[in-house]
């Protein structure tokens, strides 16, 4: 039996559920206990993954990130607790036990970790890391019959086959995160959560990865969430950009727009910050943010970010939580800003005020 026949075939169910979003958040929390109260890293967060798209998540280091890429996963360990609806191919994976989890990751959902050297175990070779991953979803493939799937994918990832005899500490920091590629691969996964995969890789390593990866996704039809603080790869390899602040999304919409137009003053902080490699070093002022993230056990009242906004407008801003609401439609894809500045208000009564206050 190959592995391509063992894998199973979608239901009639499954192919009505294709015309849903493969990914749908609602209400999504996580939330640590600590000693000083609760923290919600994750802050009821929706959000909506369309198949075949690769969604850039960006933000500051604390925002929320690789916390929201474990938790689409349910890998939040205690004393972490995750809350709301998450629902992939119109199944609400909040609904299963660990056990049946265990078969969506892997299978359904596989992860492309931040350092590899510190992700594979470093004293089974190469190709036991995909023989294991493969066995243990599949135990009625054979050994050989795993090997043979782990030599396809390394040859289609551009490692050669004599590699597969060799430990990690034995690659190159490039040929490792190729590694972590054909794990997540093995199992033929719709949704690749690829959390900060460039870090540990140069210049010229990261751009051939980013080739790889783009060729991937063409070939395999895979759903991408890239998980990273370089919004230069973003901009090369993303449909659409969600930017995170404070564990909410602050905005989302299509890479052209958002990084062209971008409507909520965090993200024009985060793009103003970036060098513009066309103009001379002595002609240009990197931009720096006031302030700093906020502690998420206190989060500021209204919208996060308006301690540190520029615009900030104290009749409202402090107060009310703004929506994430449709702000504008470009090319089909709704840009969405959680900004007062875009949305229309009224000035909040006196009342609203005074609750907020005690």
């Amino acid at each position: 039996m190959s592995l391509s026949t063992s894998l199973p075939v979608p239901s009639a169910a499954e192919n009505q559920a294709n015309a849903l979003p493969l990914l749908q958040a609602r209400d999504l929390s996580v939330t640590y206990s600590t000693r000083g109260g609760s923290l919600n890293a994750v802050d009821h967060l929706n959000l909506d993954l369309q198949r075949g798209e690769v969604l850039g998540l960006v933000g500051e280091s604390g925002s929320g990130k690789s916390t929201l890429g474990k938790a689409l996963m349910r890998l939040i360990a205690p004393p972490g607790k995750i809350s709301g609806q998450l629902l992939f191919n119109g199944s609400d994976l909040m609904a299963l036990n660990e056990t049946q989890m265990q078969h969506v990751r892997g299978r359904q959902i596989g992860m492309i970790f931040q350092d590899p050297m510190t992700s594979l175990n470093p004293v089974q070779r190469i190709d036991e890391h995909i023989i294991e991953a493969i066995r243990v979803h599949y135990p009625e493939v054979s050994k050989a019959e795993a090997l043979e799937r782990a030599r396809e994918l390394a040859g289609r990832l551009g490692i050669a086959a004599r590699r597969l005899n060799d430990y990690p500490h034995q690659l190159s920091g490039g040929m490792r995160q190729r590694v972590m590629i054909g794990l997540a691969l093995a199992l033929k996964a719709s949704l690749i959560i690829a959390d900060e995969p460039t870090t540990s890789l140069d210049v010229i390593v990261e751009a051939q990865f980013l080739e790889l990866l783009r060729e991937l996704k063409n070939e395999f039809g895979l759903t991408i969430i890239l998980i990273t603080h370089n919004i230069g790869i973003v901009a090369e390899l993303a449909d659409r950009v969600a930017v995170m602040y404070a564990g909410k999304i602050a905005e989302i919409g299509g890479v052209r727009d958002v990084f062209h137009h971008p409507l909520h003053p965090y993200t024009q902080g985060l793009l103003k910050s970036i060098p513009n490699i066309s103009l001379d070093v002595s002609e240009q002022t990197l931009y720096r943010m006031e302030g700093t993230p906020p502690n998420l056990i206190a989060p500021p009242s209204g919208c996060r970010f308006n301690p540190r906004c520029p615009h900030r407008m104290p009749e409202i801003c402090p107060v009310r939580v703004p929506p994430l609401d449709v702000i504008k439609t470009d090319d089909a894809i709704e840009h969405r800003a959680a900004c007062w500045l875009h949305i229309p208000h009224d000035a909040p009564s006196e009342q609203s005020k005074d609750k907020l206050n005690q």
